[in-house]
């Protein structure tokens, strides 16, 4: 989980990137710009309104297979009554909600994603919840303006890996006295085998998927994939040259991208081959 601040009206904001799921931002930073003393009071009085019951259980749904309704619909019956309460915490044990995170104990906070949280900005102050838009923003374009460096730098380092790949392809797999037509078929099957560990397809399927598309299936590539084909590159060049067949490094290369893929938290549909 990776932590940075946005700069809103001179108040300080953390956001926490949690992956796939996305930013989260402290709703008891928001809160501060109210009160410092007792921002848990500002969002729970946020949380007795109707309209932000509503709110967060629409959200839900659209995102969350696991939203209990049934509680959610018990809570919003609820909800404007002068005895209604709500806490974040409760919230979150109630309907299984993941739009909300609390934190209890000598640093408690509460944060939401950015969807809730500008909302919630929005209940504080028009205007606040604009400076944090803006500076969130900035935010994005510096790390989406790294994230391209990097995927650039990523894509350059897979082709100079792939000469370790092509090395092992000509000295253990490809015999002198072949044409260089049955040579570059070679070399493609043995990429498509990389293609098919990660990607779970061929360049050619690919193609056939896309016509008309620029480039080919690796310029397509996420950054986390293009670090793991980095990792095949260099894996399947071992394997040719200890002699496992085609079928023997494919199976291996698969799982090795299943679980690489699963440590950078981007799996998403990855399946083991047959």
């Amino acid at each position: 989980m990776q932590r940075t601040n946005i700069i809103a009206d001179g108040h300080t904001v953390e956001v926490r990137y949690r992956g796939l799921i996305g930013d989260y931002i402290s709703l008891t930073d928001i809160a501060k710009y109210r009160t410092t003393e007792q921002p848990g009071y500002v969002i729970q009085n946020w949380m007795r309104n109707r309209n932000t019951i509503r709110f967060l259980g629409l959200w839900e749904r659209l995102h969350n297979p696991a939203f209990n309704c049934l509680e959610f619909e018990a809570i919003e019956q609820a909800a404007g009554l002068n005895s209604f309460a709500l806490t974040p915490k409760t919230w979150i044990q109630q309907t299984a909600a993941i739009g909300m995170q609390s934190k209890q104990g000598r640093y408690a906070a509460t944060f939401a994603h950015q969807d809730i949280a500008f909302e919630f900005a929005s209940w504080i102050s028009p205007e606040f919840k604009l400076y944090i838009v803006e500076d969130y923003l900035r935010l994005k374009t510096d790390e989406n303006s790294r994230l391209s460096l990097n995927w650039n730098l990523n894509r350059e380092l897979t082709k100079i890996n792939y000469r370790i790949h092509t090395d092992a392809i000509k000295s253990h797999l490809i015999p002198d006295d072949i044409t260089e037509r049955a040579r570059s078929f070679i070399y493609a099957n043995e990429a498509d085998v990389l293609n098919v560990a990660l990607f779970g397809m061929t360049a050619k399927m690919w193609r056939d998927c896309h016509p008309g598309s620029k480039g080919n299936l690796r310029d397509q590539a996420t950054l986390h994939q293009l670090i793991v084909l980095v990792n095949l590159e260099s894996m399947n060049a071992e394997l040719i040259k200890l002699g496992l067949s085609q079928y023997e490094r494919a199976a291996r290369l698969n799982r090795m991208a299943i679980e690489q893929m699963g440590t950078l938290g981007d799996v998403n549909n990855m399946r083991l081959l047959e």
